[in-house]
């Protein structure tokens, strides 16, 4: 499973209760957020954020001991926003100087019996170039944009390049199904894929293991990164990043988003439904990929996917109720 979105937990948590899955992890290692920064920029580590959060969703331990590694100290100390989890697993770090070691340490200490993989053990930045040539490198400033964000990303890489976990790509070249999450396009999925080798291991597994490749496409725009986006844009700009012709399913949401809410949406982010229209089908006709249209909404107070439903989608295609 390629990429780290806000539901992918929930979404792990749930597939995992079928034991009969041998579920694995990818994790990108371009964050920069402030907490993760600070970090990386003091011990030199790779950053533990989405590491913390694939593993305590992969892990059978106990909810106290999980509760305890994601408390961040909010007090005013020198230690305040980090979590008890980045802090641990950098003293590792900084004993070991080995990342894979004691990743594979604090998996055995969660019990966890699947695997999370670091996408690359390199330490790297992931920078884009606007259409007016403007580059602005690191995730939190591309997330949390100072530029003009009417601007569109032209191209996205990474500095400097790094290549793939020899790890990972035994596990991606070996799978019989590699889904991309949906996310943050240019921020939490396309960072994976600009990684060396990762591109030619899904091709290699499509051909020589027959594995299915499955994107599940956003929801919503998201301003600045993909403001007004239909899905063929998001799955052209996948395409751009992995081979043309080498997804097997685009799962869309085709349940319909409350006025209010598309309004709320609208007004506080400038944000959009990503649906696929009647009008917009010709779009898709000469496509070798197969458009799985399916109701994928959590709308409470927010509009997400929900999990359940996604898991959903997974085991159709894994028990080939979805050809």
């Amino acid at each position: 499973m390629i990429g780290w979105w806000t539901w992918t937990y929930n979404v792990l948590s749930w597939l995992k209760k079928n034991r009969e899955l041998n579920l694995a992890a990818i994790v990108s290692m371009s964050d920069s957020w402030w907490s993760t920064w600070l970090l990386r920029d003091e011990f030199w580590t790779l950053p533990p954020w989405d590491i913390r959060r694939a593993v305590l969703a992969l892990s059978e331990e106990s909810l106290l001991l999980r509760k305890l590694f994601e408390y961040r100290f909010d007090k005013e100390s020198s230690v305040s926003g980090h979590t008890v989890w980045n802090l641990l697993l950098t003293a590792m770090n900084d004993i070991t100087w080995d990342f894979q070691k004691w990743l594979d340490e604090v998996s055995r200490l969660f019990r966890v019996r699947w695997k999370v993989v670091p996408v690359t053990l390199e330490t790297s930045d992931l920078v884009v170039e606007l259409e007016d040539w403007t580059i602005v490198k690191g995730e939190t400033n591309i997330d949390c944009p100072v530029h003009n964000p009417n601007l569109c990303i032209k191209i996205a890489y990474l500095e400097p390049e790094v290549k793939i976990n020899p790890r990972w790509k035994e596990t991606l070249e070996s799978s019989d199904i590699i889904i991309i999450w949906p996310g943050d396009l240019y921020t939490s999925i396309i960072p994976n894929l600009l990684v060396k080798w990762v591109a030619k291991s899904i091709k290699r597994a499509k051909k020589h293991n027959n594995a299915k490749i499955v994107y599940f496409c956003n929801i919503m725009t998201k301003s600045w990164e993909t403001t007004n986006f239909e899905v063929v844009d998001f799955v052209n700009e996948i395409e751009k990043y992995l081979w043309t012709w080498i997804l097997d399913y685009v799962v869309v949401n085709n349940w319909h988003i409350s006025d209010y809410m598309v309004a709320k949406y609208k007004k506080e982010e400038n944000k959009k439904p990503v649906k696929i229209k009647d009008k917009d089908l010709d779009n898709f006709k000469d496509k070798k990929y197969n458009i799985i249209q399916r109701d994928l909404i959590n709308e409470k107070d927010f509009v997400r996917h929900s999990p359940v439903k996604m898991a959903w989608v997974i085991n159709d295609i894994i028990d080939w109720w979805i050809k």
